[in-house]
């Protein structure tokens, strides 16, 4: 039995009447199975000396090619250029990026050294082996097509997905998606 399980008869008889069982009971475990991809991430982030938001910050500049802005980074993971300064600072700390000439003098550029490559694909490697061990013998490539049939009811009722979990893509006029997440 897992914690939605026990908990939801409890929970439904609070609820209004018509409130569907099954929908709620789905609601729940997504929002719970949400949060527990979170702890294996600030888990396997930790184990390799960093935050969840140095991860997502090496995450972004591996994705966005050889050099990256800060202020792409901050339209990305939406976040304010002040918090985007501070990761910044912190990673040019640990010898994880850095700085590279900006060609319009006015933003500093950075870019993934040697050990960041290598700390972000160790971390990355852990949090995925982690990841399938909690998945078991499940059937993912049978979850995965129930799972898109949702997400996309969802952007489509709700627009897109929070920028950091997916790679941005330029639109028909080649400008980068910035809907705020």
């Amino acid at each position: 039995m897992d914690s939605v399980e026990a908990e939801l008869a409890a929970w439904l008889a609070q609820m209004p009447a018509g409130v569907d069982a099954d929908v709620e009971a789905a609601r729940q475990r997504i929002g719970r199975i949400s949060r527990q991809f979170e702890r294996v991430l600030a888990h396997a982030a930790a184990e390799h000396g960093m935050t969840v938001g140095d991860w997502e910050a090496l995450s972004v500049l591996r994705r966005s090619g050889p050099v990256c802005t800060p202020k792409a980074i901050a339209d990305t993971l939406g976040l304010t250029s002040g918090t985007v300064s501070v990761r910044i600072d912190r990673l040019l700390r640990a010898g994880l990026v850095e700085q590279v000439p900006a060609t319009d003098g006015r933003s500093r550029p950075v870019r993934l050294t040697r050990t960041g490559h290598a700390r972000w694909r160790a971390a990355t490697a852990a949090r995925t082996a982690y990841e399938r061990k909690l998945f078991g013998p499940l059937d993912v490539a049978a979850l995965n097509p129930l799972l898109a049939v949702l997400l996309r009811r969802f952007e489509d009722e709700f627009g897109p997905s929070a920028r950091h979990d997916r790679v941005p893509r330029p639109d028909h006029r080649g400008r980068v998606d910035t809907v705020s997440p």
